[in-house]
């Protein structure tokens, strides 16, 4: 009998923002445009999930929605379920999920047990049946105390230690090690592989816009684009206060505001845009790779997804990374400078409008990510499909036999004493 075709599944909680969502979907489409026999199902809690176009091999499942209130906090969509009742409902969907769909391959996007603790029966049942399972981590997590103490408070790191067989860190040792300093095993950083970061394409891997025309812009312009939008009001008032305070930047500017941020914001920025000739904005571009390989250069807050386009279409870049409620961005961004890949504006100078003016002005002049030559720095897709044939080659014949423990099987596992994790 001939063998089934490959299935991967792909978790992804993305709670907030676009970032967790759009980095496992170009992975989906990377895995499918490599291999086409591919069959890839992502669960996904975004909202705008539907937004985005997939390949035919590639389909999604969009479990119920939460609002995030914190670093680590949240609350239904619905109003009328309890965090806990929500909390179960996604857990048994994804169980579900798993034993009906019965993967090759479970990459779970950075959450060790997913939000909540909600990935781990799936994760203890996937383990019985030899599926392979991978936590698939950005090249930087937070600074390794808090990502650390937040391990220990979600008791991720027997999950880490037991469950997984590989961990993919979307990145490069010489931008970060997002385990140096966490106090994971050696055994752990031997299930490590830096795979380089993911590159994007030149053609629009999202919703096709209604009019192509709009990304041929006759005049230069730069690129001003907040992720998903919900921490990027600081950047968006920065940009507009340097093009309102009358200083000849030479060079239009696009905002894109994201489909997150506060709906007020968004009015206030629009009211100011009209007045301003060489400023044009919008609310959410689920396309914006033309907008990135139109433009002569990039300001940003520095998240992942941004700075792998960056990295892609080789745009000199300004990054104004957040500070909370994770220093995720200003250490990428801080060594992405030092490397010479991309310059950084520190947000503490942001009351002085002429100082984002004259770093928009001179991205034109700025040296483009690609005159760094790092080495291996796009890789990250090569290195996923590769590893992925390794894995559908080697078959589940012996990895079956390879069960968990049983100790942590249907229970969750907590550190020996003396264990180390801190």
């Amino acid at each position: 009998m001939q063998a089934r075709p490959p299935r991967v599944l792909i978790y992804s909680h993305d709670t907030f923002g676009l970032g967790h969502l759009r980095r496992c979907r170009v992975i989906a489409q990377a895995l499918v445009a490599h291999r086409p026999e591919t069959s890839v199902l992502i669960i996904a809690g975004s909202p705008v999930v539907g937004s985005f176009s997939f390949p035919p091999q590639v389909d999604f499942i969009r479990v119920p929605g939460v609002v995030k209130l914190g670093a680590d906090s949240y609350a239904p969509s619905n109003p009328g379920l309890s965090i806990e009742d929500l909390t179960e409902i996604r857990s048994a969907i994804i169980k579900k999920t798993a034993e009906i769909f019965d993967p090759d391959v479970f990459l779970v996007d950075k959450e060790p047990l997913g939000m909540r603790g909600e990935v781990e029966a799936s994760l203890h049942y996937l383990k019985t049946t030899g599926t392979r399972l991978v936590l698939g981590l950005r090249d930087i997590m937070d600074e390794p105390s808090r990502l650390a103490e937040e391990w220990r408070r979600k008791e991720a790191f027997p999950a880490i230690e037991h469950l997984y067989d590989d961990i993919w860190v979307y990145g490069l040792p010489e931008i970060c090690d997002p385990l140096e300093g966490v106090g994971v095993s050696q055994a752990v950083r031997d299930k490590a592989v830096f795979t380089g970061y993911l590159q994007r394409a030149d053609d629009p891997s999202g919703a096709l816009p209604a009019d192509e025309s709009e990304f041929e812009e006759p005049r230069p312009f730069v690129l001003v684009t907040t992720g998903g939008g919900g921490d990027g009001a600081m950047l968006v008032d920065w940009v507009l206060r340097a093009y309102e305070s009358g200083a000849e930047i030479g060079v239009r500017a696009k905002i894109v505001m994201g489909p997150f941020m506060d709906s007020g914001n968004q009015a206030d920025f629009q009211r100011r845009v009209a007045r301003l000739p060489d400023v044009d904005a919008i609310t959410f571009a689920a396309s914006i790779e033309p907008m990135f390989e139109h433009s002569v250069g990039v300001v940003a807050m520095g998240g992942y997804n941004t700075f792998c386009e960056i990295l892609s279409f080789d745009k000199p870049a300004v990054i104004v990374p957040r500070q909370q409620p994770r220093l995720e961005q200003e250490i990428r961004a801080r060594q992405a400078e030092v490397l010479g890949l991309t310059r950084m504006l520190d947000p503490d100078t942001s009351a002085d409008a002429a100082v984002m003016a004259a770093a928009i002005g001179a991205l034109r002049t700025q040296a483009r990510p690609r005159s760094a030559a790092v080495e291996g720095i796009l890789g990250g897709l090569e290195v996923i499909c590769r590893l992925t044939d390794e894995t559908i080659a080697a078959g589940r014949h012996g990895r079956t036999a390879r069960s968990v423990d049983r100790r942590w099987v249907g229970q969750r596992a907590r550190p020996a004493s003396g264990a180390g994790h801190g």
